[in-house]
């Protein structure tokens, strides 16, 4: 290689790379996006005293809201690509705004479910983990890997920074104020997109994190939201696919559907208070971080079907023991509990992403943003059901047996992941086609 050649290969010196600036509002974003996945397990009860809506009413519009979280996430990817990730994020953030106050002034059950279920359910399925994903993808050649890592757990994070706040709030000054505190802090998002965000390291003239050679901004491709239903339509032909998505549906109705929905009203029930429910809540977004970047680094050692065996069987002891637990008081008994159930939260999420890419090769990406909405569809599944078996019985144990009984199967079904000849023989000539990834420098 001549010097010529080598110095147009040789990245141009920058004391400060514009994409950590950019990972950091999409942090952010994410952390915002977040808090008002926490806000339905505190609004529960408010809402039931102050309207006297059923539990079971009230815990549709979270329904809603989660599967239009997992369901637009696909499509919110390729309307990145056509329209651009900073366009996206504006009309995103600026739904989940008029959505929240819109909430703050309804007179009727179907607006809560408009209102939160659609609009802000739509909002933040957008700013999601494909939002994450597209972000590290155009920004980042080194250190991908930590930031999709860091993006996704900033998730888990904004709850943790949220929710005792938002529950102290609550306890004080009404649930009105925190929805508006929501707003605002939403709100102080658009203003740093707008000022901050860029689509591609092309717009700003530099090339992106660690690439060796500037990186032309990639056409728009007007066939991504065809190719995503196309995905979709090969992979449901696969038990590959099915297996995959039970065993996720099961993991999204025993963490984002129970645990986030109901364990504070559950809590609250026993006689615990308000605000020390939600910190325990917190707690397990705490420790899920924790065991995500853990899980990822078993994963590159270990079986990922071994790996989300020990996942959900574990999931499911725990479940199967908290009626036993729950009580007014916080005690060491329930902080070991949550310790150990933050641990496996999101644990399930690296090996999952693993086996979608061994099953289905250069299509696993867009296989797990389906994967993933059929999760949403299983937390919203859930917490619809807790909130009217709550209505019918007065109780929340028959709840906590189901989802202990429901991880019992998706262990099963994560471990015949690979051992059925799941998949089409059209699929798996797909996968043995597909081209290898490149490594990353």
């Amino acid at each position: 290689m001549t010097r010529e050649t080598a110095s147009q290969h040789r990245p141009t010196p920058v004391l400060f790379h514009r994409a950590w600036a950019i990972a950091l509002i999409a942090c952010l974003t994410i952390v915002a996006a977040a808090a008002f996945a926490a806000m339905p397990g505190i609004l529960i009860d408010p809402l039931h005293t102050e309207y006297q809506w059923s539990r079971g009413s009230i815990s549709v519009a979270a329904s809603v809201n989660m599967i239009l979280y997992g369901v637009i996430a696909p499509f919110a990817a390729a309307l990145m690509d056509r329209f651009g990730i900073r366009r996206i994020a504006l009309v995103a953030l600026s739904t989940i705004v008029v959505g929240a106050l819109l909430t703050t002034v309804m007179t009727e059950v179907w607006q809560l479910t408009l209102y939160w279920g659609v609009l802000i359910g739509a909002g933040t399925g957008s700013l999601s983990m494909t939002f994450a994903a597209t972000i590290a993808g155009h920004w980042f050649v080194k250190r991908r890997g930590l930031v999709i890592g860091a993006l996704t757990g900033s998730s888990a994070f904004g709850q943790l920074v949220f929710l005792p706040a938002l529950a102290w709030i609550v306890d004080h000054q009404g649930w009105r104020p925190a929805l508006v505190t929501l707003s605002l802090t939403a709100g102080t998002m658009i203003v740093l997109i707008a000022l901050i965000l860029r689509d591609h390291p092309a717009d700003v003239g530099q090339r992106p994190y660690g690439a060796t050679a500037f990186v032309e901004k990639p056409r728009t491709d007007e066939g991504a939201a065809r190719r995503t239903v196309g995905v979709l339509y090969r992979s449901v032909r696969s038990r590959g696919f099915w297996l995959l998505a039970g065993a996720f549906a099961v993991c999204g109705a025993t963490t984002n559907g129970i645990m986030w929905t109901h364990f504070v009203p559950a809590a609250q029930d026993e006689g615990m208070a308000v605000t020390a429910a939600a910190s325990l809540v917190s707690m397990i977004g705490v420790f899920a971080l924790v065991g995500t970047v853990l899980s990822g680094w078993l994963t590159d050692r270990f079986d990922p079907r071994l790996l989300l065996v020990g996942y959900y069987a574990g999931r499911g002891l725990l479940l199967a023991a908290l009626p036993a637990l729950l009580g007014p008081d916080a005690g060491p008994a329930i902080v070991s509990w949550v310790v150990v159930f933050g641990l496996l939260d999101v644990a399930t999420v690296p090996p999952t992403i693993l086996l979608c890419r061994r099953v289905f090769g250069a299509d696993g990406a867009i296989v797990f943003g389906w994967v993933n909405a059929v999760h949403q569809v299983g937390a919203g599944a859930m917490a619809a059901f807790g909130g009217f078996t709550r209505d019918a019985t007065g109780d929340y144990g028959p709840v906590w047996l189901l989802a202990a009984a429901l991880c019992g199967v998706a262990a099963v079904a994560a471990f015949r992941v690979g051992r059925t000849g799941e998949g089409s023989a059209d699929d798996r000539t797909e996968r043995s086609d597909a081209p290898s990834e490149p490594a990353e420098a």
